[in-house]
């Protein structure tokens, strides 16, 4: 089954920082390469966040910048003090590769009653959905997805938080679009994908959804 076509690839090498752009990327056993290798630790030892990456949740301003000192200087305003690490060597918040559907988007879009920028909601893989495709995210849990010579299984639904509310370019935070996904699509946008075969992907690629390996009958 053909489930659509890729029509943007990106990643984030710092996470929670604005986007890379790519034409064709390396997908690793352990997601995009170069893909939230570095994170924002926040050393203020009275912050909630205390140890851990300094997350957009905490910030609407990090996204605007691929600078880790720009977006230091962002953490500071807020009295954060914060400090670069890329240790581990991944820092992803639930799992290595994210898929989103125009079709699910355009979901939002006629609840809101505007266009939306799908790099509001960081997928990695932004799909151009096939004509007369309809499923949503959780018919998609469990299936296989093939891109270029990548293979990737749905493993969850990506719930969401504040973050899809912070426009791309740094305008006015708009609530209602959290608002209305958690309403009326179960704070659900997005996939979560690990990572079956590495490869390399493409925009333009197909994306298709192929059966799982038949497992072999026992011998005798």
């Amino acid at each position: 089954m053909v489930v659509g076509t890729v029509a943007k690839l990106w990643r984030y090498p710092v996470k929670s920082l604005k986007e890379e752009a790519l034409t064709h990327a390396e997908v690793l056993a352990d997601g995009l390469a170069g893909d939230r290798t570095a994170a924002l630790m926040v050393d203020t030892p009275t912050h909630s966040r205390a140890g851990k990456p300094l997350r957009g949740k905490e910030s609407s301003q990090l996204h605007l910048t691929a600078d880790p000192e720009t977006a230091a200087s962002y953490a500071a305003d807020a009295n954060v003090l914060v400090s670069l690490t890329t240790e581990p060597a991944r820092w992803f918040d639930a799992r290595p590769v994210s898929v989103l559907l125009d079709l699910w988007v355009r979901d939002v879009e006629a609840l809101v009653g505007e266009p939306l920028d799908p790099l509001r909601f960081r997928p990695n893989l932004f799909i151009t959905a096939a004509p007369g495709f309809a499923k949503r995210e959780a018919d998609l849990v469990g299936a296989v997805l093939r891109a270029g010579t990548v293979e990737l299984q749905v493993v969850d639904i990506n719930a969401r938080c504040v973050a899809i509310t912070y426009d791309v370019d740094g305008g006015a935070s708009e609530p209602r679009v959290l608002g209305e996904v958690a309403r009326n699509r179960d704070n659900v946008l997005g996939i979560y994908c690990e990572v079956l075969a590495p490869g390399v992907v493409s925009l333009g690629d197909e994306l298709t959804m192929v059966p799982p390996a038949s497992t072999p009958a026992p011998a005798g």
